[in-house]
C-alpha cells in the first residue's frame, strides 16, 4: 500500500506542475494532494504543521489564481471577453505544434476577446490583451513556483526515508 501511495503521490505532484499551466487542472491543490499521500504512508510520520501550512498556501494560491488575472485585465482596461479569450487561446495554443504556442495563444486569445467586445478600438484591445496576458503570466509563475516547492518537499521527505521505502 505504501508503494501505491508513494507512486500516486509523486504523480500528483507532477500533475500539479502541469496544472500550473493548464486551466483545467488545479496545480497547487493537486500537488498538495501528492504531499498528503506521502504523509499517509506508514513510513513517513505525520507532520500536521507541514500539511496545514502547505494546504493554506495551496488554497491561497488557488484563490489568487482567479484574482491576479482579473486585476491585470482591470488595470489595463480589459473585460471578461479578454480573460475568456486568454483561457481559450491558451488551450488552443497548447494543442498547436508551435513552440511556446500556449503563450502566443493566450495573448492572441485575449486580443481577439477584446476585439469581440469592441472591434473599433484596437489600441485599447492591445493594451487590455497585454494586461490580461501579464496577469496570466504572473499567476502561472506563482502556481509553478509553489508546485515546484511541493515536489521538492516530496522528494526531500522521500529521500529522508528512502532506506525504509526501498527496504535497505
Amino acid at each position: 500500500m505504501d508503494t501505491f501511495l508513494l507512486i500516486t503521490g509523486f504523480l500528483l505532484t507532477l500533475i500539479g506542475i502541469f496544472g500550473s499551466f493548464l486551466p483545467v487542472l488545479p496545480g497547487p491543490p493537486t500537488g498538495w494532494a501528492g504531499l498528503l499521500l506521502l504523509y499517509l504512508t506508514s513510513v513517513v510520520p505525520m507532520d500536521w504543521w507541514v500539511l496545514g501550512i502547505t494546504l493554506a498556501i495551496a488554497i491561497i494560491i488557488t484563490v489568487l489564481d482567479y484574482v491576479i488575472p482579473a486585476i491585470g485585465a482591470k488595470k489595463s482596461g480589459g473585460t471578461r471577453y479578454g480573460m475568456w479569450g486568454t483561457t481559450i487561446g491558451l488551450i488552443i495554443g497548447l494543442l498547436s505544434p508551435i513552440p511556446f504556442g500556449f503563450l502566443i495563444g493566450a495573448f492572441l486569445g485575449a486580443f481577439i476577446g477584446e476585439m469581440i467586445y469592441d472591434s473599433k478600438d484596437t489600441s485599447r484591445a492591445t493594451k487590455a490583451a497585454f494586461g490580461s496576458f501579464l496577469g496570466f503570466l504572473t499567476s502561472t509563475f506563482i502556481k509553478l513556483t509553489i508546485s515546484l516547492i511541493f515536489i521538492v518537499l516530496f522528494i526531500t521527505k522521500f529521500w529522508e526515508y528512502k532506506d525504509i521505502f526501498l527496504g535497505f
